[in-house]
């Protein structure tokens, strides 16, 4: 019986959780079944005019050196660009490179970006610090509301930068609202989508025009490697995006990007999980007496509720709590509890805690920590696939100890 007819032929036909497993496969003549890890920097060439013509680019998916391309890597990029349902993606060494790459691929000197405030301190770094080195000037609103967009744009402006949920104070800024400001005004909008990942938002449908992941928080989701990944556009990506890629070589290597295929495989059922116990450990602590708010964007006492219940499907894997006792209470939480680990990572097998204002934000100044809401009694919770009981009984003891 022939299966040329069968529907599930057509790739746009299969659902989120069947492209993680079998998106963009490429088997060799072994027909292997699990996706081939190629190992390799260089390839021969069967003739002078075929290397002539690869490196032409005259040749579709051909490979002459692995920074530039790689067949495992090949996969890791159809994959990621069908679960986001993107034309094209790269794939980095890391998130950070991805972030840099997305940025500096838009913009020249003479150029001015538009970026919400709250952003992670190594993404605030590349806008505030790094670009204005190269003649790219910023400027930094409050995202929650769009007309500071608005306000901020100027003839230069060739970039707006955002991250909703923001990290760590998991802010909302509105896609779709912020996009058309961007395009009225010739302006490209980058997403950083890390935190509600590609399951839960989709950027690219609300007007972005490029999305950036590290992959090493949910895709990897385990610990093990570093990844970064760009999705968009055929003509933005194969642009300036691949170039750039390219010539300054921030490549994901084989083995991390076959790591990361493997994560794929089970990214959904890990992610919801961790997002059920993420709902109710924010339901146990709304009303804990030490806690002076949980932030949870599918909570009613979100102040973006409604905004986050429009472009997310849920609430996705991030709590934060702010402390009533500050500091103090916030590292007698941490270090009381025994399931949860103090590292400044996220999106893992393992629930992680970390405390922004002494670690992932700690370059900046107080003013600026506390302009952007990182206050001294704020932590950031990941959440990760332990039972939900076992760490809601972690966090009552540790909010007993303060």
């Amino acid at each position: 019986m022939s299966k040329a007819n069968n529907p599930l032929n057509d790739p746009s036909r299969r659902s989120a959780e069947t492209q993680l497993v079998h998106g963009g496969t490429h088997r060799t003549n072994f027909n292997e079944t699990s996706d081939a890890l190629f190992l390799n920097s260089g390839y021969s060439y069967p003739s002078s005019e075929h290397a002539e013509r690869l490196f032409k680019g005259e040749i579709p998916g051909g490979h002459n050196y692995s920074r530039f391309a790689n067949p495992t890597v090949d996969v890791f990029q159809t994959r990621m660009a069908l679960l986001e349902r993107a034309e094209a993606g790269k794939a980095f060494a890391s998130g950070m490179a991805a972030v840099s790459n997305a940025v500096m691929s838009q913009v020249k000197a003479g150029d001015h970006i538009v970026a919400s405030r709250a952003l992670f301190g190594g993404c605030r770094y590349v806008v505030e610090d790094f670009m204005p080195r190269w003649g790219v000037t910023s400027t930094l609103v409050d995202g929650r509301d769009p007309e500071n967009f608005a306000r901020a744009m100027q003839p230069n402006t060739k970039v707006v930068f955002i991250e909703t949920p923001t990290n760590p104070t998991l802010e909302l800024v509105d896609i779709k609202a912020v996009a058309d400001i961007a395009h009225a005004h010739g302006a490209v909008l980058i997403v950083d989508n890390v935190f509600a990942t590609a399951l839960y938002q989709k950027p690219l449908e609300l007007g972005a025009d490029l999305v950036t992941y590290s992959a090493t928080k949910h895709i990897d989701g385990q610990g093990r490697v570093l990844g970064g990944v760009v999705l968009g556009s055929k003509a933005l990506i194969e642009g300036e995006v691949h170039t750039l890629l390219r010539q300054t070589g921030s490549t994901l290597s084989a083995f991390n990007a076959w790591v990361l295929l493997k994560g794929l495989e089970t990214f959904p059922l890990r992610v919801r999980a961790m997002t059920e116990s993420a709902a109710k450990i924010t339901d146990v602590l709304a009303s804990h007496p030490k806690v002076g708010r949980v932030i949870y964007p599918h909570h009613t006492s979100h102040p973006q509720y409604d905004l986050a219940k429009r472009q997310m499907r849920t609430g996705s894997t991030l709590v934060a709590l702010d402390l009533k006792g500050g500091q103090e209470a916030a590292f007698k939480l941490c270090d009381s509890l025994s399931v949860i680990l103090i590292s400044n990572n996220l999106g893992d097998a393992r629930s992680l805690i970390t405390h922004p204002r002494t670690t992932t934000h700690q370059r900046l100044t107080e003013d600026v920590r506390l302009e952007t809401g990182v206050t001294p009694g704020l932590v950031r919770l990941s959440v990760g696939l332990e039972a939900s009981d076992d760490l809601i009984t972690d966090l009552l003891y540790g909010l007993d100890q303060i």
